[in-house]
C-alpha cells in the first residue's frame, strides 16, 4: 500500500464550492486569494434560518463561547447574557434567552460561533467545502437588528464567504492595507491605516440581499450594517494554508540539523548588530542548506498535525456505531468516515491526533480496499480467507471510528 494521504470526502471542485462560486475553475484562476467576488445564488435558508437561530438561542442549551454579542463596536461581557439553567443545569455560562432578547432590542449584534460544530446542515456543508478547497472551514452567523452595525471597519486574517440569509446588509469593502496578513498580524496593529483607508472611496459598496454571496480574500477591509430589517448572514472562514505554513514545518525539522543546534560563543551579545552579523549569516546559510535538502515526505509529515486536526471529520454516533459493529454481517456496507485524514503503508494506519493502528500483513489487501473511499460490502473484502476474518477487521475499524455504516 502506498504512503499516500487519504481523505474520505467529495473530490476537488465539487458541488459545495460550485454552489457558492458558480464556475470553480474561473473562481480559482480569477478570484481565489486575489479579489472579491459578488454573485447571486439559489439561497442558503436550508443551512440556517431565523427560526434556527431562535432554536439555538432558546432550547438548545447554548453556552459561551458559541455566542458573542457586540454593541456599538464593542463586545458585550458574557456575564450580561449568560447564567445558570435551573435545577440540574446550574453551570453558569449558558445563554439566557431573556437577556439576549433585551440586548437585541437595544440594537446589539449576535454572533453565533462554531456552527460547523453544532448545527448539522452547516456541519455537513462545511465538511464538503473543506475537502473541495483543501483547507479548514469554520461557520459563524451574524444577526443584526435594522439600522445597526456590529463591528467597525476591519480585516480578517483568513478568506471568507459571506452568505446572506435574511434581510439585507450594506457592505463597504476597501483594498488591503496589509496584503495577505497572517493570523499573527491582526488589523489592530494597522488601526490608523485601516481608518484612513475606510474614509476613502470604497472598492465595493453594495447592499447584499438574501441569496447573494460575497467572497473576500484575507486582508480586504470591510464593514457591514443592517438596513431596514433584521439581517442574518453566515460567514464561512476559509483558513487557507500559506507558504509561511510550510516555513513553520521546515523550522520544526531544523532541530535535526547539527549546524543549527550548535551553540554560540561565550559572552556573545545577540542584541548587538555587529556581534550578531557573522552568526546571523552562518545561521541563514545553514537554514538554506537544510531547506534545500529537505525531503518533501518529511515536511508533509510535519504538517499533518496541524492540517489533519484543523477540521473535525463527520460525526460518529457512538450508540448506533457500537450496535452496528456488534451486529455486523458480511452483507453490510461500510465506508471511510467522511473528512477523516489518514495515511496507510504496510499495514500501519496513521490517524489524526498521533494515533497509529497496525495490522497483520495478511490484512493489507482488505485494508486497502476498505480505505479506498467508496462504500464496500464487508463480505467482498479481498485477501482474507473467511467472513469471520473480514468481520474482525471491520469491527476494529468501526470501533476506532475509521469506518462508518454506508447508507
Amino acid at each position: 500500500m502506498p504512503d499516500r494521504p487519504g481523505y474520505a470526502a467529495p473530490g476537488p471542485l465539487g458541488p459545495a464550492l460550485r454552489r457558492c462560486v458558480g464556475d470553480p475553475d474561473d473562481f480559482a484562476q480569477t478570484y481565489w486569494g486575489r479579489q472579491p467576488l459578488l454573485r447571486a445564488t439559489g439561497g442558503f435558508a436550508d443551512l440556517l434560518s431565523l427560526d434556527a437561530v431562535d432554536e439555538l438561542l432558546s432550547v438548545r442549551g447554548l453556552r459561551t463561547p458559541f455566542l458573542r454579542v457586540a454593541h456599538e463596536g464593542q463586545l458585550v461581557p458574557a456575564a450580561r447574557f449568560t447564567g445558570g439553567g435551573g435545577l440540574g443545569a446550574e453551570v453558569g455560562d449558558q445563554v439566557r434567552d431573556d437577556r439576549v432578547l433585551d440586548l437585541l432590542a437595544a440594537g446589539a449584534t449576535l454572533v453565533l460561533q462554531g456552527l460547523h460544530r453544532i448545527w448539522p446542515p452547516l456541519q455537513e456543508f462545511c465538511l464538503d467545502l473543506s475537502a473541495e478547497l483543501g483547507c479548514a472551514v469554520q461557520a459563524n452567523a451574524y444577526l443584526t437588528p435594522a439600522g445597526n452595525q456590529g463591528f467597525a471597519t476591519h480585516y480578517d486574517t483568513h478568506d471568507v464567504f459571506v452568505l446572506q440569509v435574511a434581510g439585507v446588509k450594506h457592505w463597504r469593502v476597501h483594498e488591503p492595507v496589509q496584503p495577505d496578513p497572517l493570523e499573527r498580524q491582526p488589523w489592530g496593529g494597522f488601526a490608523d491605516e485601516v481608518a484612513a483607508t475606510a474614509a476613502g472611496p470604497a472598492h465595493l459598496d453594495h447592499v447584499l440581499s438574501p441569496g447573494e454571496l460575497l467572497y473576500l480574500p484575507r486582508g480586504w477591509l470591510h464593514a457591514a450594517a443592517a438596513v431596514d430589517a433584521t439581517s442574518l448572514h453566515i460567514t464561512l472562514g476559509l483558513r487557507r494554508p500559506t507558504r509561511y505554513t510550510i516555513a513553520q514545518a521546515l523550522l520544526e525539522l531544523a532541530c535535526a540539523d547539527p549546524q543549527l543546534r550548535a551553540g554560540l560563543p561565550l559572552g556573545l551579545d545577540l542584541t548587538d548588530p555587529a556581534q550578531l552579523a557573522p552568526h546571523l549569516a552562518a545561521t541563514v546559510e545553514a537554514l538554506h542548506d537544510m531547506a534545500r535538502k529537505a525531503d518533501p515526505a518529511d515536511v508533509a509529515r510535519a504538517l499533518r498535525t496541524g492540517q489533519w486536526t484543523a477540521h473535525r471529520p463527520a460525526p460518529v454516533r457512538p450508540v448506533a456505531q457500537a450496535a452496528f459493529a456488534a451486529g455486523l454481517t458480511g452483507e453490510d456496507l461500510v465506508r471511510v468516515r467522511p473528512g477523516l485524514r489518514f495515511t496507510c503503508v504496510d499495514g500501519r494506519l496513521e490517524l489524526p491526533g498521533g494515533r497509529t493502528l497496525t495490522f497483520p500483513a495478511g490484512c493489507q489487501a482488505a485494508l486497502a480496499a476498505v480505505l479506498a473511499g467508496p462504500a464496500v460490502r464487508v463480505g467482498d473484502l479481498p485477501g482474507l480467507d473467511d467472513t469471520e476474518s473480514r468481520l474482525v477487521l471491520v469491527r476494529r475499524l468501526l470501533r476506532e471510528a475509521v469506518l462508518v455504516p454506508a447508507g
